[in-house]
């Protein structure tokens, strides 16, 4: 896949090493040339230097054959304008954006405009970490994910799935049993063993 990342600060530069890692063809655009040492050695990508709102930087720098388009930079608003570009001039076929401010991040999913927002997704994995034992988050379309693990209370052993109650932006997505095995939750008469652990899904936004 060719991709084109926008920004090579922390953030750029990880996202960068990581796709090339994985074999992808990137190209990355910073308007700050000591940005692009945080390139791992091993980065076999592209670099070019420029305005990253400036559509001849973003013609040199692969913008009408990429595939995907990630937006990184650490002011949103640029973000914003870079990600616009990248779907109504040059039809890139994914666009994505770093947004960091909340507010902002509602502002650009009514634009249908697909985001990750670090913010929200810390808060929500931290929230549900101190009730957890093990949690991972995702964010899709300006929404956070969180995965959480945890194991039932004493009390819930030997009730069934549509005896409990969860809140109203969980979902039950599979029990682990204490062999590590899971069983996927298309039921709900399950009856809840000794070591069970619930695995939620749980929509933070």
């Amino acid at each position: 896949m060719n991709i084109l990342v926008i920004g090579c600060g922390k953030v750029g530069a990880a996202l960068c090493n990581s796709l090339s890692a994985q074999g992808h063809d990137v190209s990355v655009i910073s308007d700050n040339s000591g940005q692009f040492t945080n390139l791992s050695p091993d980065f076999n990508g592209y670099t070019t230097l420029g305005v990253v709102i400036d559509q001849d930087v973003l013609k040199r720098a692969g913008i009408e054959n990429c595939d995907a388009l990630a937006a990184v930079t650490s002011d949103d608003n640029t973000n914003l304008m870079v990600i616009q570009l990248a779907k109504e001039f040059f039809h890139v076929p994914r666009v994505f954006a770093r947004v960091n401010d909340p507010k902002k991040n509602d502002v650009f999913t009514e634009f249908g405009l697909e985001t990750i927002c670090p913010t929200n997704l810390t808060v929500a994995t931290l929230c549900s970490a101190l009730h957890s034992s093990s949690v991972a988050g995702v964010t899709l379309g300006g929404h956070s994910i969180i995965m959480s693990e945890t194991e039932i209370p004493k009390e819930f052993v030997g009730k069934r799935i549509s005896e409990i109650e969860f809140e109203e932006s969980e979902v039950l997505v599979a029990i682990e049993h204490s062999d590590k095995t899971l069983s996927k939750m298309f039921l709900t008469n399950y009856e809840l063993l000794k070591g069970d652990k619930l695995i939620i899904a749980k929509f933070a936004d």
